[in-house]
């Protein structure tokens, strides 16, 4: 009799039923007698009775138009949903709802804290009563009592999802098959209930939300603390990142997706997870990152490692990852990404270019090194400069094409400035050199013909890179350019500054009674043509050929600066000595292999006009003078003409004259050659023109 009278009162009290069902769930007491254990089921049993309005399927606006005899048909979700989960907890908590709920209190302690299946029925229980005490009242305005069950029941709710959201977001982490089938079930129920009174909605985007949220703390579990300055080993943790992304969908697709119907989409949505939050983690650590490696590591993670066989690419996760869409981020972000990483590449590069200046300097100049002697020597900056451009360019071309060009742009860039930069640290060391010491002149000139070589192998080199950098490469080769021009302008210089005492000599009487001077003139030629042999085959036949017409142009202007003219017949022995050493020079410069081969008949030609006897007979000779160099002037005919003492006349120079008409009659044509143009004339020939003509 006690135990019918216990099992009576067990039946009408769902409470003290609740609450003895939780203990023999949580303590795993079993009770020796099997009809007590028969009738203390959790509410979830099947035993409770249905309330009067309320279909098996849960709460709804209307009540349903099947009969109790009659079952309903399963929609596509039920099928997914129930077929799936006939192996594991089971729906029956769904449609088993209690006729009376707990209080609202107790229904937020289980929700909280006990299995969903046991506190669901009791919200749905308190929902139902809500509908039914909200549709009792019609349009009349609900009292005070309802108004407060409808904000419980909103809080409850949220309890719900905060449960729910917690289970999904740990559902990798802590994987529960039977606990997740629950809470998917849960979900889909109240996806049925939208819009039905007491509820809240938007369940599908709560579960979306909760996986990205998972996917967050996997992300927070495998990255390190950072401080604001510094971002070191960048590369070591996006590789944990990324092994910590392949072990979590590695997880989902064997172990998540089996807990879900088919219509949740399950590895897409945390593929898609997967992806928004590793582009929120990467912008996060792009403000903290303060050195070129780590900002490679972020495109080579973005560009390659990501979508590699690493990670995404990985065959662990085929086929269903062939499906899902690739990693992207905006294109604004990866813009930004490569910005910053060429600002610190060029930054880095010039530092490069400071540092070889620096050895060049402490390893080179001043201890008087010379490079290894070879058939064309070269400094090791040039070799240091393109191995660091290749090296970059096939790094970055590693990542992405488009990289590529900025990194060679911003390389180029850099390297603009570095030819004046290096003239002028190279000028001021080796000005020192140029004193007394031929053996510190030696390495003077050598320095200037092997950096000759660099450099213009340097603008070869670049030359490459036109493609890609049209506009950086011509302003490097202007620069390169320049630099050339005044190292062999310096070298240039140096032999005028070494020939001037003695081309002063040149013309005048001291010159006429000896050869030292014309023999020093020689011997310097020899020297810097020797110079040659240390240059590349153009930049040698460049360099002699400027100091071809240099020679011959100060060796011609000693004639027109009227300091010397012949008397007593003398004109004949200056004829022949002009003839005779411009004959070495036509040797010399031949042997050098100038190509200036416009300026050999030059001596000649002024040898027979100086040697003429009869000064009417210079007349003959003037045709091809004016031919070969039809930019010689009147002025500097008359300067040859009082070289060789031409005599006094009261009237007009007939030899003038005859110049005169014959340059009127050749008209104003274009000079294929300039070189009388580029001498001066002396003040005092001026006066001696008025005075002849």
């Amino acid at each position: 009799m006690m135990a019918d009278r216990k099992c009576q009162e067990d039946k009408e009290n769902p409470v003290h039923n609740f609450v003895r069902t939780w203990s023999k769930r949580v303590f795993g007491r079993k009770t020796e007698k099997k009809e007590v254990q028969t009738e203390e089921k959790s509410p979830t049993s099947d035993t409770k009775p249905d309330l009067p309005d309320t279909p098996k399927e849960g709460i709804t606006r209307k009540p349903s138009k099947h009969k109790k005899s009659e079952k309903r048909k399963p929609s596509k979700d039920d099928t997914s949903e129930e077929r799936r989960n006939s192996n594991g907890c089971g729906v029956s908590f769904i449609h088993n709802i209690p006729p009376k709920p707990l209080s609202v209190l107790q229904i937020d302690t289980l929700l909280k804290s006990h299995p969903l299946e046991e506190a669901y029925p009791q919200l749905l229980s308190l929902r139902s009563e809500f509908q039914r005490e909200k549709e009792a009242l019609g349009e009349t305005t609900s009292p005070v009592e309802l108004t407060n069950k409808e904000k419980d029941l909103s809080l409850l709710y949220e309890a719900l999802r905060t449960r729910v959201i917690d289970i999904i977001r740990d559902s990798c982490e802590k994987h529960s098959r039977d606990v997740l089938e629950v809470v998917v079930l849960i979900i889909q129920a109240e996806e049925r209930r939208e819009g039905d009174l007491g509820g809240i909605g938007g369940w599908r985007d709560a579960w979306k939300g909760a996986v990205k949220d998972g996917v967050r703390d996997t992300v927070k579990r495998v990255h390190l603390d950072r401080s604001e300055e510094n971002v070191p080993r960048l590369a070591e943790d996006l590789d944990n990142l990324g092994r910590g992304i392949l072990e979590l969908l590695e997880k989902v697709k064997t172990e998540l997706v089996n807990s879900y119907p088919l219509s949740f989409n399950v590895f897409e949505t945390y593929v898609s997870s997967c992806h928004e939050v590793v582009g929120e983690h990467l912008k996060e650590i792009f403000g903290k990152i303060t050195v070129l490696k780590d900002y490679y590591a972020m495109l080579d993670f973005i560009f390659n490692q990501y979508n590699s066989e690493k990670i995404l690419g990985s065959p662990s996760l085929l086929p269903e990852m062939k499906k899902q869409n690739a990693f992207t981020l905006p294109d604004d972000f990866v813009n930004r990404v490569k910005d910053k990483y060429c600002n610190h590449l060029q930054e880095e590069f010039k530092n490069l270019l400071e540092k070889i200046i620096r050895d060049e300097q402490e390893k080179v100049w001043e201890k008087k090194a010379i490079p290894k002697t070879e058939d064309e020597p070269t400094s090791e900056i040039l070799m240091e400069i393109c191995k660091a451009v290749e090296s970059h360019a096939e790094d970055s071309g590693k990542l992405d094409a488009d990289l590529k060009k900025r990194v060679l742009c911003s390389c180029l860039e850099a390297i603009k400035h570095f030819p004046a930069r290096f003239e002028e640290e190279f000028t001021k060391q080796s000005s020192s050199l140029l004193g007394s010491d031929v053996l510190d002149w030696c390495f003077w000139a050598k320095y200037h013909a092997v950096y000759i070589n660099s450099f213009s192998l340097l603008k070869e080199h670049v030359e490459s890179y036109k493609p890609s950098c049209p506009d950086q490469v011509a302003d490097l080769e202007k620069e390169v350019d320049g630099l050339l021009l005044n190292l062999r302008q310096a070298l240039l210089k140096q032999f005028k500054v070494e020939t001037e005492p003695f081309m002063e000599i040149i013309m005048t009487k001291e010159w006429l009674n000896t050869d030292s001077s014309f023999n020093d003139i020689v011997n310097r030629i020899e020297s810097y043509s020797g110079n040659c042999g240390y240059m590349r085959p153009l930049l040698a036949q460049s360099f002699i050929n400027d100091l071809h017409y240099h020679v011959v142009k100060e060796y011609i202007s000693q004639l027109l600066k009227k300091k010397y003219s012949c008397k007593g017949k003398k004109n004949d022995l200056a004829a022949e000595k002009i003839r005779g050493q411009w004959n070495e020079f036509k040797r010399l410069f031949s042997e050098k292999r100038s190509t200036l081969e416009w300026l050999y008949p030059l001596g000649d030609q002024l040898s027979e006009i100086i040697e003429q006897e009869n000064e009417k007979d210079i007349i003959n000779f003037l045709q091809p003078l004016i031919e070969n160099y039809p930019d010689i002037s009147e002025s500097q005919l008359s300067a040859i003409l009082y070289f060789r003492g031409v005599g006094k006349y009261l009237g007009k120079n007939p030899v003038i004259q005859h110049f005169t008409k014959l340059k009127q009659n050749s008209g104003k044509k274009n000079h294929e050659h300039v070189f009388f143009s580029d001498i001066k004339v002396s003040a005092g020939i001026i006066q001696y023109i008025h005075y002849i003509t």
